[in-house]
């Protein structure tokens, strides 16, 4: 999990082009998604983290991302309750 504030903008375009970063997260909310998903790019950016995988992002208690990981999160959502 990298924290977006300990990244310079120049080091996180390195790392999404170079394939160390592939989806998002809300540290507040807990919720993960893609790196082009238009929720997370409204995110500020306190909040914002970065996973190197879906599964480091499941095993920290992220849950899918509603808009761009419609399917996941509703078997997320079955799962759940």
């Amino acid at each position: 999990m990298i924290h977006h504030s300990q990244l310079s903008d120049a080091e996180l375009r390195s790392k999404i082009h170079s394939q160390e970063i592939h989806f998002g997260g809300n540290k507040k909310l807990k919720i993960y998604g893609l790196l082009g998903c238009n929720a997370g790019k409204r995110m500020k950016r306190e909040n914002r983290i970065f996973f190197i995988s879906e599964q480091e992002a499941v095993l920290n208690n992220y849950r899918p991302c509603g808009l761009c990981m419609k399917e996941k999160y509703k078997k997320w959502k079955i799962n759940s309750f």
